[in-house]
């Protein structure tokens, strides 16, 4: 195990002596633009950043890159008289080719290939060997204990020691009509995220947790799942070294999935259908076990979240923060073809280059009443890390935020009648953003695809676990040309051509009059919020709401 120290410093003359096209801060104007979107986007997208891996030394330059353009433009570090969040973390990567992974099953064994068939890996850090042996396998459906949908996929069934087999998202949000009482109908829960099976998984105290992957529930092909995991993953630096979590954790392919049941006498369609409905009890597959021996390296690390502000002249000490991930999957030498490098232009380069327009555009203007932040996360592509770890280590005190909108993945296209919103219907900072709209005749849109759970996928749900209002408004669904049917022939492109893969890169000839209104948008509901006195809440039906009370009660109570 070894240790690697990081520090602000370091990565920045590391990088410096690392990176002779280290690029350059383009020239913006404080007007927003579709230009100055792309400059910074081609900047940040550049191969000299080796696709923003978080720790490494070509990755972090790109932190470091962004703080340099926050000081070019004008805005102040916030942290301390530093434009950095150190993030302590833990890198662990699996070594395939010494690592096994089998099942064993009554007509002989199955070694799926690593990582095209199965991908997998420890996220315990103890120890650079984890081992599982002959842990049974059990069919658990989808994996969720849900006592207020009286919903329990574990019941009656003791899966200590055992692996448990699990499906993706939640019951019945695939049906064309779903039932609108089992859980949210269409509209994903938390339960439906593969983070939370895994930590469902770790409660009942299972040896190993395998998610089926399905192509249309998951919302992504398989090659999203092997790109996202077959390399270097991130973790926060827990003191436990991860040992509440499961030993292995994984995904297969839902043709590996399939001859498994059928060797145990199962038909995969049939008991999908079976897990689907109320009352579902967990299937052992006879005769059916799993061994792993996990070879892993572990780096211990520090990555950063960059942080710079403008302060508020008369209520310094409330928040109106603007966020987006800067961080991408990296170089990585074992995938197919030519093209090593994950530039990660839209995702999220996009974001970044838009709250960098925005950062600009406010220090140019009169200074508000509130302060006002600007936040880069980093390890977003591994679980939302940083901006779960700001969320437990926040720079100000949680019931000072008045509110985060968080940009990721907004991608080219033109202008829009609509702005998606995932999760829409939870916050007050809605009515704001749809007045802001109104000035371009816009209106909120729900979410286009709420099965496929993206409120739970983007870093505003690290904060919103802690109460703090915050969105992640996506851009128009519904073009001035082309109407709901080109939109949603972008989102599809993109999904399967570019996401999470070498092909997403900048290019000179993309239409960004769609993220240039959006900017435009987030730049007036901010001037709003930092220049008034309004406290966005949660809705009375919103899951945070209990969190957002009891912090703001106790603020009220302070001031008597």
């Amino acid at each position: 195990m070894r240790l690697v120290p990081v520090c602000a410093a370091t990565f920045s003359l590391a990088a410096t002596a690392a990176l002779a096209a280290y690029p350059g801060h383009p020239p913006t104007s404080p007007d927003i633009s579709a230009a100055d979107i792309s400059a910074r986007d081609k900047a940040v997208a550049d191969d000299a950043f080796e696709g923003r891996g978080p720790g490494s030394v070509n990755g972090e330059a790109a932190a470091q890159w962004i703080a340099d353009e926050l000081k070019r433009v004008g805005v102040k570090p916030a942290n301390h008289g530093s434009y950095f969040q150190d993030v302590p973390a833990v890198a662990i990567k699996l070594d395939g080719a010494a690592s096994h992974f089998r099942f064993d099953t009554p007509q002989g064994a199955v070694t799926p290939a690593f990582p095209d068939q199965v991908t997998y890996w420890t996220p315990r850090f103890a120890s650079t060997t984890v081992k599982v042996d002959h842990a049974p396998l059990v069919f658990v459906g989808y994996g969720v204990v849900a006592p207020e949908y009286g919903w329990n996929d574990y019941a009656g069934v003791d899966v200590k020691g055992k692996t448990v087999v699990i499906l993706i998202n939640d019951p019945g949000n695939e049906d064309a009509n779903p039932d609108p009482s089992m859980f949210k109908g269409k509209a994903m829960t938390y339960y439906g995220r593969w983070t939370y099976k895994y930590e469902e998984a770790a409660r009942q105290g299972a040896a190993a947790a395998i998610i089926v992957h399905e192509t249309i529930p998951a919302a992504y092909g398989y090659q999203v799942v092997r790109n996202s995991n077959s390399g270097k993953k991130f973790w926060l630096d827990a003191k436990d070294k991860d040992m509440s979590r499961v030993p292995i954790e994984g995904w297969m392919t839902h043709e590996t999935a399939q001859d498994l049941f059928k060797r145990a006498g199962l038909d995969y369609a049939e008991q999908k259908a079976a897990a689907n409905k109320k009352g579902f009890q967990a299937v052992e597959m006879k005769g059916e076990t799993l061994s792993v021996e996990a070879h892993s390296s572990v780096d211990h690390l520090k990555t950063r979240n960059v942080a710079g502000i403008i302060t508020g002249y008369k209520h310094p000490d409330e928040i109106v923060g603007f966020s987006a991930h800067w961080d991408h999957f990296g170089r990585k030498d074992d995938v197919p073809g030519d093209d090593k490098i994950f530039n990660g232009a839209v995702d999220n380069g996009m974001g970044t280059s838009m709250v960098l327009e925005l950062a600009e555009k406010f220090a140019h203007e009169k200074r508000p009443q509130r302060s006002v932040a600007f936040l880069f996360w980093t390890m977003e592509e591994q679980g939302l890390l940083g901006s779960e770890y700001f969320a437990e280590h926040p720079l100000w005190p949680r019931n000072k935020i008045v509110g985060v909108l968080n940009t990721d993945a907004d991608g080219p296209k033109g202008p829009a009648h609509d702005m998606s919103l995932p999760g829409n219907g939870q916050s007050d900072l809605e009515d704001t953003l749809a007045d802001a709209l109104k000035t371009q005749d816009r209106t909120i849109s729900p979410d286009p695809e709420p099965e496929k759970g993206a409120f739970f996928r983007s870093d505003h749900f690290s904060l919103a676990r802690f109460g703090i209002p915050a969105i992640s408004p996506g851009g128009g669904t519904d073009l001035l040309e082309g109407g709901k049917a080109a939109g949603q022939a972008l989102r599809d492109d993109y999904r399967t051509n570019r996401y999470h893969q070498p092909t997403d890169e900048w290019r000179a000839d993309w239409d960004l009059r769609g993220p240039r209104d959006d900017v435009q948008v987030l730049y007036l509901v901010g001037d709003t919020l930092a220049n008034g006195d309004a406290w966005p809440g949660w809705r009375p039906d919103s899951e945070f709401k209990a969190a957002r009370d009891k912090m703001m009660a106790h603020e009220k109570a302070s001031k008597k």
